[in-house]
């Protein structure tokens, strides 16, 4: 037996918890990941494990993309799967992935793409252009339906080079590698 269906799902947590603050409105939460707001196959994820011994009833379920459902908390205190949802979520529909593409970007180039004196409002649609050509040379890992954030950081940078003329210089380490070791003091 599959479980409860994605309307008794939404059914029961829109009775429960505030849309505000989610990617998804209720009225599409049964066609749309309630993290990355994609219109997508959804998976029933278990906010509580079954291998650690959650139930799969209505209110131990939440509808995610598998790749949103591939990155959420397994975790047995149901307060982090909510927590995790509101706080990595994007709350407009279909620029989640773009948006940590962005993330990717600044950890690669320990800035946000695009910035500086030679990205002018003039130059945009030469910018579309070029970005339209970049994205034609990427693509999507199998099984996967859309481009992952490295591949959308790597096509900015494709982009701003092509743009200033200049090849970018990454980060000699990220900071989230420092963070770790400062993290396990192995650095200070």
């Amino acid at each position: 037996m599959p479980g409860p269906s994605y309307e008794e799902i939404v059914a029961y947590w829109s009775s429960k918890e505030d849309e505000g603050g989610l990617a998804v409105d209720w009225a599409e939460a049964c066609e749309r990941c309630w993290r990355c707001g994609y219109k997508s196959t959804l998976q029933r994820c278990h906010i509580h494990p079954g291998s650690l011994g959650g139930s799969s009833e209505v209110q131990n379920l939440v509808l995610l993309c598998g790749r949103c459902h591939r990155e959420a908390p397994n975790v047995s205190d149901p307060r982090f799967m909510w927590i995790w949802l509101r706080a990595t979520c994007v709350p407009f529909y279909d620029l989640y992935w773009t948006a940590r593409g962005i993330q990717e970007f600044e950890r690669m180039f320990g800035r946000k793409p695009f910035q500086g004196s030679e990205f002018k409002d003039s130059e945009v649609a030469n910018a579309i252009t070029i970005l339209q050509e970049e994205l034609q040379k990427a693509i999507v890992h199998f099984g996967e339906g859309r481009l992952n954030p490295s591949t959308i950081a790597s096509v900015f940078a494709l982009l701003e080079e092509r743009i200033t003329g200049r090849a970018l210089s990454p980060l000699p380490s990220s900071s989230d590698q420092l963070y770790l070791l400062r993290a396990l003091g192995i650095v200070r």
